[in-house]
């Protein structure tokens, strides 16, 4: 059991949560995920509530294999108004912001935000540790080889587990001394990793409980499982759910997923079999 203090708001994690994703971006991999006007967020956003969403995980730049990086100013842009409207109209929401920007990760904290989710694990912007740390918010560290643009060049790794394992220990120490109360660590599927490497750290994603820290797992639509099963992403929600279901049996505390409804279906079983 973890609690995360989300300013204020105490959010426990004594079962698997959804974390579910709006991106405001025109290029991110999976085209339902993709919303560029406040009406279509905030419908969307209600629905994700009414299915039972924990947090919702607001992006502004896409981070999809060989996606070009956009600065701070269009971020910001894109982002800007969207989580104040989100906080206006569901205040109670918890609210994550997608980012590996200190000034965007600030705006947004104080937009309404009350979680930080660098796919950078603080490598991209060496400001993003202190800025985590004075805003007193959680922390989603995510591990990544290389960058957006060229992390999917032939990744190589001895020991994928334990190359990941080791970053973790290292990154958890530095949150830690910067002041960072709440870390959530996120294993980066798809983040400079091959399809081998993916499965391989689902099927050791347990040995990441060692780290004492709520584990949330990525792996929506991606690439290792449309291209395992030869379709495309659209196509992808029940081989989402198959690695979904993999995950939790193996320890994910949180669920990032482009589908509320299905990943917290298969939640919901997963707690009825444990009850057994």
């Amino acid at each position: 059991m973890f609690t995360l203090n989300c300013k204020g708001k105490l959010l426990l994690i004594d079962h698997p949560l959804v974390m579910g994703i709006i991106n405001v971006t025109p290029d991110s991999f999976f085209a339902g995920s993709r919303f560029n006007t406040e009406n279509d967020i905030l419908h969307q956003a209600e629905k994700m509530i009414k299915e039972g969403v924990d947090i919702i995980d607001v992006g502004g730049q896409s981070s999809r294999p060989g996606a070009q990086q956009e600065g701070i100013d269009e971020e910001l842009k894109r982002i800007r108004g969207v989580i104040a409207s989100l906080h206006k109209h569901f205040p109670e929401l918890i609210i994550s912001v997608d980012t590996f920007f200190s000034d965007v990760a600030k705006h947004a904290i104080d937009s309404g935000a009350s979680i930080i989710n660098d796919i950078s694990g603080g490598n991209f912007d060496k400001k993003m540790i202190p800025v985590a740390a004075s805003l007193n918010v959680p922390y989603v560290c995510t591990h990544i080889k290389g960058t957006p643009q060229t992390m999917q060049q032939k990744p190589h790794y001895e020991n994928v587990t334990k190359e990941v394992l080791d970053f973790f220990i290292d990154s958890i120490d530095v949150c830690k001394k910067a002041g960072i109360n709440d870390i959530i660590v996120d294993p980066g599927f798809g983040f400079g990793k091959g399809m081998r490497h993916n499965f391989t750290l689902l099927k050791d994603l347990s040995l990441f409980t060692m780290l004492k820290c709520p584990i949330l797992l990525g792996v929506s639509r991606k690439s290792t499982i449309y291209k395992t099963l030869k379709i495309t992403a659209e196509e992808a929600l029940n081989g989402t759910t198959v690695l979904h279901t993999i995950g939790l049996t193996n320890g994910a505390s949180i669920i990032r997923t482009h589908d509320v409804k299905e990943a917290k279906e298969a939640i919901d079983l997963f707690m009825e079999y444990n009850r057994s």
